[in-house]
This record gives C-alpha cells, structure tokens and sequence, in this order.
C-alpha cells in the first residue's frame, strides 16, 4: 500500500511539474513583446513581391536563392535570406519573412510576418515609376488590406494588439538617388540634391505619420548604406581608380543625419511611438573598407557574373564567372550584399538599435 501511494504521490508531483513547465511556456510565447514583423521598403527588404506584378525588377531565377531554405529563388535579391528574415528569426518568429502577394502564403502566416516592400521602389513616386514597381503610398494600401483580413482572421482585439505589438521594419531610399535623381533629368531640375534630400525627408515623415495612425507603435527606420561603394558605381568611377564614389557617400551620410533629426521629431510629437534611428551606414562601411576582418575576401565586385555591373536579369545564371561561395563576398551581384553580410548587420541592428524590444 505504501508504494502505491509512493508511486501516486510521484505521478501528481510529474503532472503537477508538467503543469507548470505548460504553463510558463505558454506564458513565454503569448507574452512575446514582438509577435509578428511588418515590412516595408525597396529590394534591400523585399522578399518576393516583384514576383508577381509585371516588372522586369526582379530576382526569381538562379543563382539567385541558391544558398536559401531548399536553395531555390525567392524574389529575394540575393544568394540567401535578407536583413527581415534574421531579424524576425532573432525575435523568435519565423526565420523569413513572406511576401504579401505571394499566394502560397495566407493570412495566419502573415499573422507573424509579412513584407509589403518592393524592390526598385523609393519615397518618391517617380522613383517606382523607373521600373514599374509597387510604389510606397501602395505598400501602405496592401498593408490596410492586411488589417481587415487579420481582424477578420482573429478578431478586432487580437488584431489590433498585433498590430499595435509588431515591429515595422522600413529600408527605402537608395533608389531615390540612384535610379531617380542621379540618373533621370526630372528631379535635378526640379531641385539641388540638398533640396531633393528635403523633399524626400517631407515624403518619409508622412508615410511614418500615416503608419502611426494605422496604429504601428515600434518602427525601426533604416537610412541609406554608403551607396557610393556599391560595385555598380565602383565599376563605372572610372577616373578615381573605381574606388567608392565620395559625392554619393557624403550624401547618404547628409541624409541619413536628416533622418535622425526626423525620429527624434516624431518621438517628441506623437505619444507613445517608438520609432529608431536604425542607421547602419559606418558599420557596412567597417565592412566594405576592412572585409578580411569580418571573414571576406572581396568587397569591390559582387560574387554574381564579373561582380561589376550584374543585377536581376543580367546576374545570369549561366555566367561563368560567378563565384562559387558568396561568403566570401560583401556583395552578392553589384548592388546588393551577401547573406552573410546581411547577417551581420541584422545582428548588428538587432543588438545596436532593437535591443530594448526583445
């Protein structure tokens, strides 16, 4: 008899521990401070988008993909995941984030994370009219579209708390320069590039007011990399030796300081907004002028084709000259990093600027 209530009392006691370890692990998981990321942008964040609307802006054939899940194209421009997909991962959600118009996916997995952005977009309308992408006021529409369909999917409460939860990834603004400003007559007549800097700041503080009436309350803003050191424009600073393009740095440096000016702004103006100045510019710069130091050995050509000028169509996936391991190279084709280098600035964003909402 003894043992019998020996051998109950230690069946309560495990269902008792079980119990217990059900519970604080259910409290753990409910009570994540981020449960879902929210993406908007231009191909630096763009999972997939391009995909599916006609634009020759796209990136979903090989190599491209090849070091991702199952090692197929994603839409993603590069050889593996991208700067979301780490991020929502060091969160503990998902380790990638899915494109909204991809229909393999639906609303209970957009309910963790879901990307709006579109590669080739900018702030500036004109910019998403270069190659026929999803311009910045339409991400906003799409991401409207969601709210309804996730209040509908969960309920108004469970939705809004989501919404209100989530972190908003934003990464735009490179294009504006480089596809648009730099290279089209419109806009350079219409303004200095200081003015256009001050147009396109105008541009970003509407979307973020427009995000906070939505109901977003954690946003991370990321400026624009040192643009001048992309491979593209390497390639074709012919009379510098192909070093980096000084005029484009000292800009993005320019713009980037307004940007910052802009979050501390609207933390001051809007209660209860937690928008950060995500800036990454000197840490991606440590890396393209020290490569060895991070484990690279080349930081001037992309791995994709020559590295020089292949991007989308052109990063062919017969070219004989892409490189066979992209984690040697800061740049995957010439405009866009590597997994890895994109894993080492998630992490660096995530520790430096995101740490307070983990």
């Amino acid at each position: 008899m003894g043992k019998f209530r020996s051998t109950l009392l230690l069946v309560c006691l495990i269902q008792v521990l079980f119990f217990f370890i059900s519970s604080a692990s259910s409290s753990s998981s409910s009570g994540k401070k981020v449960p879902a990321i929210i993406v908007f942008g231009d191909s630096s964040v763009d999972s997939g988008n391009n995909n599916f609307i006609p634009t020759i802006a796209r990136s979903n054939f090989e190599p491209y993909g090849r070091d991702f899940f199952g090692g197929f194209p994603t839409g993603r421009f590069s050889n593996g995941r991208i700067p979301p997909d780490f991020i929502s991962e060091a969160f503990g959600l998902k380790p990638y984030v899915p494109a909204y118009l991809d229909p393999s996916y639906n609303i209970s997995d957009f309910a963790v994370g879901v990307c709006f952005a579109s590669a080739g977009t900018g702030y500036d309308n004109a910019t998403s009219n270069v190659a026929d992408v999803i311009p910045l006021w339409k991400e906003v529409e799409y991401y409207k579209e969601y709210q309804k369909k996730l209040r509908s999917h969960l309920g108004t409460d469970k939705a809004n708390k989501i919404i209100r939860e989530a972190l908003y990834l934003v990464s735009i603004g490179t294009n504006d320069f480089l596809e648009n400003y730099y290279t089209l007559p419109e806009r350079q007549l219409e303004f200095t590039i200081e003015e256009y800097e001050d147009f396109l700041i105008g541009l970003a503080e509407n979307f973020l007011r427009g995000l906070y009436d939505l109901g977003a309350r954690k946003v991370s803003l990321t400026g624009v990399p040192p643009m001048g050191c992309l491979p593209l424009e390497r390639a074709t600073n012919i009379l510098e030796y192909h070093g980096c393009v000084e005029e484009y740095n000292n800009v993005a440096l320019e713009f980037n300081g307004k940007l910052g000016q802009l979050v501390t702004k609207l933390n001051k103006e809007l209660p209860g907004f937690q928008l950060v100045d995500a800036n990454a510019f000197d840490f991606i710069l440590q890396i393209i002028t020290q490569p060895s130091r991070f484990g690279f050995e080349d930081s001037g050509v992309g791995c994709c084709g020559t590295g020089r000028f292949e991007m989308g169509f052109l990063c062919d996936p017969n070219s004989p000259f892409t490189c066979p391991d992209a984690n040697k190279y800061v740049f995957w084709d010439a405009f866009h990093p590597s997994a890895k280098t994109s894993q080492l600035v998630s992490n660096y964003i995530t520790q430096t600027h995101l740490s307070k909402f983990l």
